[in-house]
């Protein structure tokens, strides 16, 4: 049975692949047990999330969208320790290795949705994020796929609207198709203004953190960094 004729589906086509592959080593699947309900963000179906009840004295609320193995994330995090960071991630051989590296670097300011980001992104409040993160998204580079991208155009408005004026949203891609389809979306989304990182759209900002993901080269393109700020 395909999405479209499930009647008991009630949310977006899923944008992300597998949800899980090998076997998750047996220290990793110990802090699932353990850590994960303790850095866990609460439940999005079962109500608003008040960032700042997950970390009260943070200074800034950093998003961010499939952290894959959670080296960004957490090198993000361990550089900015009086901000909060959330991260959400489907794949679970992903989260548990975020877990290793939080629990390894002693980071205190991560939290973990381990599901689908959009239930965490419409439960958090307008204007409550400083940054979103979205680096190498699952491409659907087949045109009759492009429906299950990430960033289509309600997913561009409601970050645009989660974001303090001023905030930022920060898209990486190695597909080219999907970061003009990126480019095109976010351009057009009220509030968003694009902000210029160098030379040309190749050049990673300067806080930018190579993970071994983008170590492989998967894409048909070197990566590709897009940055808008939502408007005062």
């Amino acid at each position: 049975m395909s999405d479209s004729d499930n009647p008991h589906l009630d949310r977006p086509l899923r944008s992300f692949g597998r949800i899980k592959s090998r076997p998750i080593k047996p220290r990793q699947a110990a802090l699932m047990d353990s850590l994960l309900p303790v850095i866990a963000v609460p439940d999005p179906k079962a109500g608003p999330i008040d960032p700042l009840a997950l970390m009260p004295d943070a200074a800034e609320v950093w998003l961010e969208i499939g952290f894959g193995g959670g080296e960004h994330m957490a090198a993000q995090a361990a550089r900015r320790p009086d901000a909060l960071v959330i991260g959400c991630e489907p794949f679970l051989n992903g989260v548990a290795s975020a877990l290793r590296h939080v629990e390894e670097q002693g980071l205190k300011n991560v939290r973990i949705h381990a599901d689908d980001a959009r239930d965490v992104l419409a439960a958090l409040p307008d204007a409550s994020l400083d940054r979103v993160l979205i680096l190498f998204p699952d491409p659907w580079h087949k045109a009759r796929h492009n429906k299950r991208r990430l960033l289509q155009d309600e997913t561009a408005a409601r970050i645009a609207r989660l974001l303090k004026p001023g905030g930022t949203v920060r898209f990486v891609t190695d597909w080219l198709d999907y970061a003009e389809w990126s480019l095109e979306r976010l351009s057009r989304t009220p509030g968003l203004v694009r902000v210029e990182t160098g030379d040309d759209w190749f050049t990673p900002p300067a806080d930018h953190v190579v993970t071994r993901y983008e170590e492989k080269k998967l894409g048909d393109t070197a990566p590709i960094f897009l940055e808008f700020r939502r408007a005062d």
